[in-house]
């Protein structure tokens, strides 16, 4: 499915969450890796406000763009920022939705 890039370059974006470990199986435990890279996945809350408007997104960022010091509150700039359209079906019920990931997550506007 094809992506679409993001402009949040007149945004004002702060971390809600503190990263997570992005999990392909919750039973197993198994953590997500980036297909190209190999680099574990890890998922971060932020709230992004422009114009007016701001949402809380769930961002997926590779672990190796995310420093150490992502704490709830900082502000941040988000680098490659992408959204992807899914659907899957699981059991007969279908689910659809929108994905987002960025290449990294920088301290700082």
């Amino acid at each position: 499915m094809p992506s679409f890039k993001i402009d949040v370059s007149t945004a004002v974006v702060f971390v809600a969450t503190a990263p997570v470990p992005k999990l392909v199986s919750k039973q197993t435990g198994e953590r997500a890796v980036d297909r190209e890279s190999g680099a574990s996945l890890s998922t971060v809350g932020l709230l992004i406000s422009d114009e007016g408007e701001g949402n809380l997104y769930q961002v997926t960022v590779p672990e190796t763009g995310i420093p150490e010091s992502l704490t709830p509150g900082t502000p941040v700039s988000v680098i490659g920022l992408k959204a992807r359209d899914w659907e899957n079906t699981f059991n007969g019920q279908t689910r659809h939705g929108i994905s987002f990931r960025a290449v990294a997550i920088t301290p700082g506007v």
